[in-house]
């Protein structure tokens, strides 16, 4: 069965390679959004499990910045599909060789539901980031204006690899306290590690909302002054780093990198 599902998947692929070379057809990043609808039909079914589901979630949302930022047309050469046959060779060769090695037939598979129900019962110091994520993510269905599990829920995310979930639970949190600004620090975070470190027009909304409500946000201070560095305003850099150097202390390697890359020097 496996090499039958493999022999399928591999048949799909060069299809697809073969018609690229054929039509010459551009691959468009911005069809990934598509991806975001389906991955979640496939995980409401039980298809796909929480871990797989936010890589493959994390993934499409990269490749729809990527289609934002970058519109030129990737088209499949002519020796594409003899590169995608094989990678699906070796990869299904060394799949079925593990399965000899370790593999046991007939052993039931564990259903998604089961495992979180084994992660909620270990303390949380022993839970990797996507597997807290679930547990947490448990909480929030059953209690989905708990801003404390949302919060927790944003957290965990982002340290799992996955800010679009990250963003989502932010946002969730900000729809009900509108006013906490340590949550709009945390989506202009979340937003930038979206966008692979770039701060945009969102993510500087975000830190100014922050900021506006506490000043003593350093973390939004930081990526404005970033941000503000990235398009040449000097006046503003000095305005966000300057009582950011100061509350670091003076062997702290990042004030000493700060102040070296301050506009005419730190004041």
């Amino acid at each position: 069965m496996t090499g039958l599902l493999a022999a399928l998947a591999g048949l799909l692929v060069l299809t697809g390679a073969r018609k690229g070379v054929d039509a010459g057809e551009p691959v468009p990043a911005a069809a990934a959004a598509a991806e975001l609808a389906e991955l979640d039909r496939l995980k409401a079914r039980g298809l796909l499990d929480e871990a797989g589901w936010t890589a493959a979630r994390a993934e499409a949302g990269r490749r729809i910045l990527a289609g934002q930022r970058d519109s030129a047309p990737v088209r499949a050469g002519g020796r594409d599909r003899w590169v995608v046959l094989g990678g699906i060779v070796a990869t299904v060769a060394a799949a079925l060789g593990l399965y000899a090695v370790v593999g046991q037939v007939g052993l039931p598979d564990q259903p998604w539901e089961g495992r979180v129900d084994e992660w909620t019962t270990m303390p949380p110091e022993m839970l990797e980031a996507p597997q807290l994520a679930a547990v947490i993510g448990r909480v929030v269905e059953e209690q989905p204006d708990n801003v404390e599990a949302l919060r927790q829920l944003g957290a965990a995310r982002f340290m799992a690899g996955d800010p679009v979930g990250a963003v989502s639970a932010f946002r969730r949190v900000l729809a009900i306290e509108p006013g906490d600004a340590t949550t709009w620090s945390h989506l202009g975070e979340s937003l930038v590690r979206m966008s692979d470190g770039a701060v945009d027009g969102d993510a500087e909304a975000a830190f100014r909302e922050a900021l506006k409500r506490d000043p003593e946000q350093l973390g939004a201070r930081y990526f404005l002054g970033e941000a503000a560095l990235a398009r040449g305003d000097a006046a503003t850099v000095r305005e966000m780093w300057t009582p950011l150097i100061a509350a670091l202390a003076a062997d702290d390697p990042r004030r000493a990198d700060l102040v070296a890359r301050m506009p005419g020097g730190a004041q």
